[in-house]
């Protein structure tokens, strides 16, 4: 019953850890910016909508 126990409570634990693990190289997240401007990836804010 003791080897049962360790082994339920070692899943518990390392179940976590192996999820985030498999998200570690992602960064993708929604941005919302205010009317007239749009997000520019290289200075990572919104900046002011141009219309050409």
């Amino acid at each position: 019953m003791t080897m049962k126990t360790a082994l339920a409570a070692l899943a518990l634990i390392t179940a976590p850890a192996l999820a985030s693990a498999m998200c570690a190289g992602k960064t993708h997240q929604a941005m919302s910016c205010a009317e007239g401007t749009v997000w520019d990836s290289a200075s990572q804010s919104c900046t002011a909508q141009v219309n050409s």
